[in-house]
Formats: structure tokens, sequence, C-alpha cells
């Protein structure tokens, strides 16, 4: 496909959209970031209520999106905005779910790799399993910003799953014992995307809710607090 924008996703003007980029799979956690967090916001998209605004941060300009559920959304727009939007960067700001109990509720996951169940990596036509891994320098700045804040924050692996009420019992303890730490649903296509473009991606997480214990937070905590993860992800602006 020729990169023209605005596309049929995303109404925005290639310069309307910064170079860095912050995605959160609410797009109203987009907002509330874009009205909270950032100077001069402007909203340079709402279709299909995926709020994108741009603004600045610190006299950094970058811009601040929403990306749906699962690896086809995130697939959709990280794609557009690494190729059409010229975005060098995307962190994503999500929410998982723990697997095993040193990852507390809400506590902060950055996500080192991303396995996943889906067969999203079929399209490359590679003749193995493919490792979708952050961008390490990210990563480092990530996990170094923590240690000088003081918070504790779990590096490792996690699982990008395809479904999120999986009617296969037991799997869970199979993907922890290979030291998954959590659950999300995002971020191997949105390493993938980055690695094929050859642009940088980290997913940032706060455990919504555990698996082991049943906790989980509400949407509108979700929505509105984690703000750890949301320092975070400014800071690596």
């Amino acid at each position: 496909m020729t990169p023209t924008t605005p596309t049929p996703h995303i109404s925005a003007q290639r310069d309307e959209i910064a170079p860095f980029m912050l995605m959160c799979g609410d797009p109203l956690r987009a907002k509330y970031i874009a009205d909270n967090y950032l100077e001069n916001a402007k909203c340079v998209n709402e279709i299909r209520g995926m709020y994108c605004y741009t603004g600045e941060h610190g006299g950094k300009r970058l811009s601040v999106m929403g990306h749906g559920v699962g690896m086809p959304s995130i697939g959709l727009y990280s794609h557009e905005l690494f190729n059409f939007y010229g975005v060098e960067t995307i962190v994503r700001l999500g929410t998982a779910g723990a697997m095993r109990p040193e990852v507390p509720l809400r506590g902060l996951v950055i996500a080192q790799g991303a396995s996943t169940d889906s067969s999203w990596f079929r399209q490359y036509g590679l003749p193995g399993n493919y490792s979708a891994i952050a961008d390490f320098g990210l990563c480092e700045k990530a996990a170094a910003w923590c240690r000088e804040k003081g918070i504790p924050v779990y590096i490792g692996g996690v699982l990008s799953a395809d479904a999120y009420y999986d009617a296969e019992e037991g799997v869970i303890a199979r993907w922890a014992r290979m030291g998954i730490a959590a659950v999300e649903m995002e971020g191997a296509a949105l390493y993938a995307n980055a690695a094929y473009a050859g642009k940088r991606a980290l997913c940032v997480l706060t455990v919504s809710n555990s698996l082991l214990t049943g906790e989980e937070t509400d949407p509108d905590e979700r929505r509105t607090s984690f703000t750890n993860m949301i320092e975070l992800g400014l800071s690596l602006v």
C-alpha cells in the first residue's frame, strides 16, 4: 500500500503526529494523559473513537493515541504510524494480568520480550520461531528510571494472547513455568511491526488483575490511575 496520509483509520496530516508516540489500549486513557500531562494538546484524530493528541511535555513534542484491543488493532495503527506517519518510537502503556506470584497487583512490568499464541508472525514467512523483543535502549532507560525513583518493577517476558477468555484449562501454568510473568494482548505485534519497519518499541504495563488470586482493579482506576506507568512513559520522550 502506498504510504499516503490521511489514512482510512487516522485523519491526521503527516506533520500533526510527532515522531514519539505513547499508545494506550483505551482511547480514554490517551485523552486522560493529554488532558493532564500535555501542554498545548490538540486532538488530531477521532475516527472510530481512537483519539490521538499531539502536544508537549517538558518542552518535548509527542503524541498519545489509543490502539484498541488485540494484535490486529494495534498492528493496524502501529503499521500506519511507523510506515505512513514517520513515527520512530512507540511506547505502549497498557494493562496486564499477573501469571506469577512475584508480580503484584498494580505492579509495573517492562516487557523485555513478548511470546504469543497468535499466528501473527506467519505473515513474514520465517523458517522458524520469531522472538519479539523490545528496543534495548528504551528498555535500559526505563529500568534506570525505575531504579532512580525507587519504584519496584519486573523486567522480563510477557504473553501476547489472542483470547481474553481462554477456554483451555491449565494454559497459564504452562506459560508461567517458562518464565512468563504476565499476559496482555498487543505487545508481540507492536514489537514485530517495529522490527520490520526498523523502528523502536517498548511495552510498559501495570498489573490490573491477577490470574493467580482473582484480584482486579476497576475500569475507572485503569483509565485514570497507574501514574507510575504514565510518568515512566513520558520520561522516555
